[in-house]
């Protein structure tokens, strides 16, 4: 009976599964679905696969719970980082190392003086304003802003942003705990608004420094956070005139900080932290 070796791993209480795929061929998309059932898997809000790479030291694959590519993970790039310097002695220059995603090449830094890897600060890239890049179907050159969508009989007028994955920011005066994002969310993701489905973002201002939010996660559904929603949050405030060059972003899960000048790439920081080792058999996927 054949078993995969992985790690858990988890950022701000958004958790992954990681497996060293270098040295194996699986349908890994079939793997991601029983091995991030909740109940009947191991859990996690996608499954993160170590690939080698021609255009960097390592590669990050991500697929989401529901089996299909994530093309990027703020969260999961984290923790794909500590795992790849901690444990699969990925050379790092100088607390330095570029990852290939599916939203390009990424540079991750970090500090290793207590020995481990505690934080992470990674480019996210620089972000997509225009309605193809996000993509979403509205009219004229973008930045898209208070595009309107009605959910469930009510509009809730969103900013779209692409990183790397698409992302529609809805700004809420109603406190984000007492939003139906359970209810909504899934009707925001399939919105035929957006071709390549959405992630959904309610959030209130707090201060040009600090926004509160919850995400709706195209492929996953409710997660604890999400480090491209912090990203395209942030983007987003700055572009209605309610953020400054670096913020705070608090999500069920914890803080991440986010840090855009408007024009070239978004940063993104956060914690990294492993929860356990483990093996799963691999004959018969659920």
């Amino acid at each position: 009976m054949e078993s995969i070796a992985f790690t858990k791993v988890q950022g701000t209480g958004n958790d992954f599964v990681l497996v060293d795929g270098r040295s194996r061929s699986e349908d890994w998309s079939s793997l991601a679905k029983s091995i991030c059932a909740r109940h009947f898997g191991v859990g996690a809000d996608g499954l993160l696969v170590m690939q080698d790479s021609q255009q960097a030291p390592v590669q990050m694959v991500m697929y989401n719970p529901d089996g299909s590519l994530g093309e990027m993970c703020g969260n999961g790039l984290r923790c794909f980082v500590k795992f790849a310097v901690e444990r699969a002695g990925i050379d790092s220059q100088a607390g330095s190392l570029d990852v290939e995603t599916g939203a390009g090449v990424l540079q991750a830094t970090f500090e290793t003086g207590s020995g481990q890897i505690e934080r992470v600060r990674t480019s996210m890239g620089i972000p997509g304003l225009t309605p193809a890049d996000v993509p979403v179907l509205a009219d004229g050159p973008g930045p898209v802003i208070d595009l309107p969508l009605t959910l469930a009989g009510r509009s809730y007028p969103v900013t779209c942003v692409s990183m790397g994955n698409p992302h529609a920011v809805h700004f809420s005066d109603t406190p984000v705990e007492e939003t139906p994002l359970d209810r909504l969310g899934p009707l925001a993701e399939h919105d035929p608004l957006f071709p390549k489905r959405t992630n959904f973002e309610i959030v209130n201002a707090l201060g040009a420094d600090r926004f509160r939010a919850r995400v709706w996660e195209r492929g996953a559904g409710l997660t604890l956070a999400c480090g491209t929603g912090a990203c395209a949050i942030i983007v987003a405030a700055r572009l209605n005139g309610l953020a400054d060059a670096r913020a705070t972003v608090s999500l069920p899960g914890g803080d991440l900080i986010v840090e855009w000048d408007g024009e070239g790439p978004v940063y993104l920081e956060g914690p990294a932290a492993y929860v356990f080792d483990g093996e799963w058999t691999t004959n018969g996927y659920a």
